[in-house]
């Protein structure tokens, strides 16, 4: 690879890929290109799937840079601080990096810019996170969309410009100093956990594309048909590359589109989702508070309870409360670090509305056990199915987990794969439970099925009396 004497800075956040990437175009087209990622509060606060994701997508990341004649130079530190050492050891003049919309992130970069900027650096950020930047929709008044499907109208007839191909990476005649990955000992968190994570997962860009590719090639027809079976074999599994950057979402719209120009059905359903994720980010953007507290007035005395530490809790987390399309989802999780969207929905609405347990409580443990973890879309979800946020109607909606396992899995297909107890010869993915669930959980495929903790009629006539008197 050719050297050149002019370097840049491209700083990686949740943009581990090289094609369409807004920051490394900027970056490679003033010159050598020095890759940076950064362990600082933001990494460190993640849990500990989500953390361990973050590793094999560094991984993978670093392997494709090799591949191109580059390196991912890697350090430990406030971002200001080392960027600023790493600027100064490489003599470069530029920062380019792809911009987050979460408030904390924003409160970096805005100091960031502005001190590195004081200092004579170009310190320039992108858009690349979404299809449309939060700040760039509004309604006809000019405020910001509170309901879906009008955002959805709105940015449905916008052109996204087609993606940026990858560009060269001519490399530094000198790399700066790197840290050891293995030495930041980013999967300690994930325990005994992680090998059985690593045999459900595939990380990288490469294989964002394979999956996007198998999806519309496959599957995609089916997609409106299929998305809420849970067994069923119907969706993009992309979540986890999004959520990483491996994959732009502009590159998955360009592809869909194509697709449908060339007679593709099905698609405008699974282009919706890519479309709620962008709600998700503007919500966040423009009413941040709903990280941590109700999105709508009123909730502040609702009767949840937030004692984490409650048996019944428990066991909704390890995926014991006797409900099967419960326990099938929390397993899912524990094994795979994802959830089946349908499986989502009745999980929470299990914790929030028969257990009377905090949206909070739930939203935190999905936080430390996902590996599609992404702090808008898990917040918004959380508090669309507890009642408290946006488009939650009706908010006083009681998920019957029974009827719904009839419904969308009426072939126990979901339910054989996850819950290994009574089966005579289990499949390899309801055993890798127990592989992956604490031993203090002290749980094992011979035992019998518990009995509900809460039945669910007790648990509905509980949620439907403190629904109607708020």
């Amino acid at each position: 690879m050719s050297e050149t004497s002019k370097q840049a800075i491209w700083w990686i956040r949740r943009d581990l890929r090289l094609a369409d990437n807004a920051a490394l175009c900027a970056a490679a087209a003033e010159g050598a290109v020095v890759p940076v990622f950064i362990y600082e509060s933001r990494v460190e606060a993640l849990g500990s799937a989500a953390l361990w994701r973050l590793e094999q997508g560094l991984v993978a990341l670093a392997t494709a840079l090799e591949a191109k004649g580059s390196r991912l130079v890697l350090r430990r530190g406030k971002p200001l601080d080392v960027l600023r050492d790493i600027l100064a050891e490489t003599k470069a003049e530029s920062l380019h990096w792809n911009r987050l919309y979460d408030p904390v992130s924003r409160e970096i970069d805005a100091e960031i810019k502005a001190n590195l900027r004081a200092a004579g650096y170009q310190a320039q950020s992108h858009t690349g996170h979404l299809l449309h930047e939060p700040m760039s929709v509004a309604n006809q008044q000019g405020r910001y969309f509170k309901v879906f499907t009008p955002f959805w109208r709105n940015i449905a007839a916008r052109h996204v410009a087609p993606p940026q191909p990858e560009p060269e990476l001519p490399a530094p005649k000198h790399w700066p100093r790197s840290e050891a990955l293995a030495d930041w000992a980013m999967a300690t968190g994930m325990r005994r956990g992680a090998d059985v994570l690593a045999k459900y997962t595939k990380s990288g860009e490469a294989a964002a594309w394979a999956k996007l590719s198998e999806f519309i090639e496959h599957r995609a027809e089916g997609y409106k048909a299929q998305r809420d079976a849970p067994g069923a074999a119907g969706t993009s599994e992309l979540s986890e590359h999004l959520s990483l950057g491996e994959i732009s979402p502009r590159a998955v719209w360009d592809m869909c589109q194509r697709a449908q120009a060339a007679g593709g059905e099905g698609l405008e359903p699974f282009m919706r989702q890519i479309g709620w994720r962008d709600f998700a980010h503007h919500l966040m953007f423009h009413t941040p508070h709903m990280l941590r507290d109700n999105w709508r007035e009123g909730w502040g005395s609702f009767p949840w309870s937030e004692d984490e530490n409650h048996a019944h809790v428990q066991a909704w987390k390890e995926g014991r409360t006797g409900i099967d399309f419960v326990d099938a989802a929390m397993r899912e999780m524990w094994v795979t670090g994802r959830m089946h969207n349908r499986a989502r929905m009745v999980a929470a609405s299990y914790l929030t509305k028969h257990l009377m347990v905090h949206w909070r409580v739930g939203e935190r443990w999905f936080a430390d056990q996902l590996i599609d973890f992404d702090p808008a879309c898990n917040a918004m979800g959380w508090q669309w199915v507890a009642g408290s946020g946006p488009d939650a109607a009706p908010y006083f909606r009681v998920f019957n987990p029974d009827t719904q396992l009839e419904k969308f899995d009426n072939k126990g297909t979901y339910k054989k794969r996850w819950i290994a107890e009574e089966q005579t010869k289990p499949p390899q993915s309801a055993l890798d439970f127990f592989e992956a669930v604490p031993l203090s959980a002290q749980m094992s495929p011979s035992q019998l099925r518990p009995a509900p903790i809460v039945t669910l009629k007790e648990g509905r006539e509980r949620a439907l009396a403190a629904y109607s008197a708020r």
